[in-house]
C-alpha cells in the first residue's frame, strides 16, 4: 500500500520510510526513533543513525507526503462528487530541554491546572473526516500539519488556512467544508475560494450586523454593513425558534433551532454568514451553542451535524498519542521536530487505510467477542483492534502462524516402532 507514496522519496529513503512506518505500527513499546527501528528487526543489522537521519536530514517534503496520503483516503472512503469534510485543530506535545527546537510554554487543551498551559511543541493538524464501514463513528484521518511557533508572526488560524489552501488546490474538483472550533475564527478565512466553506463555533461576544442595504441612489459608496443586530444573546431573545431533528455524535435527537443570515464584521468582514442558534429541549438558557458558517446554502440541520463531526479530530489526536505513540520520538533538531509528530499521526491514517484494504473486520470482531463474551456492546472494531491485526499479519508474514506438515518428516508411528 505504501508503494503509492514512493514518489516523495529517493529509493534509499523510501526503504527507510517503509521500515520505520512498519516499526511504528508494529512496536509494542515506546515509539522513539530507536524503538521503531528495533521493532522493524533492523537493530544490529543496520545502524540506527539511518533512522535518525530520515527525520533530521533526508530530502523529502512533508506536505507532498500528506497530500498523497490524502489522495489515498479520498479514493478509498469518499465517493466521487462528494464534498470533503475537513477539520482543523491543534494539540500540544510535551517536551522539555533547551536543546529541543520550538519548545515554548503555550496553551494546552489537556492541562489540568488553573492556567491551562504546558511546555512543548504545538502542531496545527488538518484531517479528513470520513465514514468507514468497520467503525461505529466517523473518523478524522490526519494528513497535513504545521509546527506552531508562538510570536513567529503566523497564528494558528493562518497556519490552518495555508493547509486548507494546499488541500483545495490538490482537489480542485471537490467542494471542501472546513470545520473548526471558536479559537480558529479570524480574518484568515475572509478570502476562501468559492468551493470552500468555513463552519465554526461563534464567540459569545461576537457582534453581528444585518446584510448591507442595496443602492440608495445617493452619492457615495453604499454602506458596507447593515444595522447592528447585537450578540447571540440579543438575537436569541427575538429569534423565531423551531423544533427540528438533528443527528449529532451518532445519535438523533430533537432540539430548538433559530437561523439568521447576517455579517460577522469583526472576523469575516463582508462575507455573508449563516448563524445557527441551538437550544436543547429542556434548556433554560437563551441558547446553548451558536454556530457560524459561510455555507449560506446549507440547512441549519446540516450545519449542526457538520459541526458535530469536529469532535472526531479530538479522538484522533487521543488515539495518535496513546495508541500510535505520537510524541514519543525525542527529536531535537528543527527538521526532525517538524517531521516526527506528523509522521506518527500519518501512521494512524495509514493504519486505517491498510485495515480497509487487507483486513476482515467481521473476523476480528468475532475473535474479540469470543475472547470477551461478556462485552455484548462491542459491535465494531477499534483502533486497538486494527493495531493487533497489523501486528498479527506482520508476524505471520515473517513466520508461519502454525506448524506446517513439512516441518515434521514422515516416520513410523509410535506403536510400530522398535521401542514399542
Amino acid at each position: 500500500m505504501l508503494e503509492g507514496l514512493r514518489r516523495v522519496f529517493t529509493a534509499p529513503t523510501f526503504a527507510t520510510f517503509t521500515a520505520l512506518m512498519t516499526g511504528l505500527l508494529g512496536a509494542t513499546g515506546s515509539r522513539t526513533v530507536t524503538g521503531m527501528w528495533s521493532a522493524t528487526g533492523l537493530a544490529g543489522r543496520s545502524h540506527h543513525a539511518r533512522a535518525h537521519r530520515f527525520f533530521s536530514h533526508a530530502r523529502w517534503d512533508l506536505d507532498s507526503l500528506g497530500l498523497l496520503v490524502a489522495r489515498l483516503v479520498v479514493a478509498r472512503f469518499v465517493p466521487a462528487g462528494t464534498a470533503l469534510r475537513v477539520v482543523v485543530d491543534d494539540t500540544l506535545f510535551h517536551r522539555y530541554g533547551t536543546a529541543t527546537h520550538a519548545v515554548f510554554w503555550q496553551h494546552d487543551g489537556s492541562a489540568t491546572g488553573r492556567d491551562g498551559i504546558g511546555r512543548g511543541n504545538c502542531f496545527v493538524v488538518l484531517g479528513l473526516v470520513v465514514t468507514v464501514p468497520f467503525l461505529a463513528r466517523v473518523v478524522c484521518l490526519p494528513v497535513l500539519f504545521r509546527l506552531h511557533i508562538p510570536r513567529s508572526g503566523v497564528s494558528k488560524p493562518e497556519a490552518a488556512r495555508v493547509l486548507v489552501g494546499l488541500l483545495t488546490r490538490a482537489f480542485p474538483e471537490r467542494r471542501v467544508h472546513v470545520i473548526a472550533d471558536a479559537a480558529y475564527r479570524g480574518p484568515a478565512w475572509r478570502t476562501l475560494p468559492g468551493t470552500t466553506t468555513f463552519t465554526a463555533r461563534l464567540a459569545a461576544n461576537a457582534v453581528l450586523h444585518a446584510l448591507p442595504p442595496g443602492p440608495t441612489g445617493k452619492r457615495g459608496h453604499p454602506a458596507w454593513k447593515g444595522p447592528r443586530l447585537g450578540t447571540c444573546t440579543d438575537l436569541a431573545a427575538t429569534a423565531a425558534w423551531r423544533e427540528v431533528s438533528v443527528t449529532r455524535y451518532g445519535k438523533t435527537g430533537t432540539v430548538h433551532i433559530a437561523t439568521i443570515t447576517c455579517l460577522w464584521w469583526g472576523s469575516l468582514h463582508r462575507t455573508p454568514v449563516t448563524v445557527v442558534l441551538v437550544k436543547e429541549i429542556d434548556s433554560t438558557r437563551p441558547y446553548d451553542i451558536a454556530l457560524v458558517s459561510t455555507d449560506t446554502d446549507a440547512s441549519a440541520e446540516t450545519l449542526v451535524s457538520r459541526y458535530a463531526d469536529r469532535w472526531s479530530v479530538e479522538q484522533s489526536i487521543k488515539d495518535s498519542k496513546i495508541l500510535i505513540g505520537a510524541g514519543d520520538a525525542a527529536n531535537r533538531l528543527p527538521l526532525a521536530v517538524e517531521r516526527g509528530v506528523p509522521f506518527a499521526m500519518l501512521g494512524l491514517t495509514i493504519l486505517v487505510l491498510w485495515y480497509a484494504e487487507q483486513a476482515t473486520a467481521d473476523t476480528d470482531l468475532a475473535a474479540a467477542r469470543a475472547r470477551a463474551p461478556w462485552n455484548r456492546k462491542k459491535t465494531h472494531v477499534s483502533i486497538d483492534d486494527m493495531l493487533i491485526a497489523f501486528r498479527r499479519a506482520r508476524i505471520t508474514a515473517i513466520a508461519a502462524g502454525q506448524d506446517t506438515l513439512d516441518q515434521y518428516p514422515a516416520g513410523p508411528v509410535t506403536s510400530s516402532s522398535a521401542a514399542a
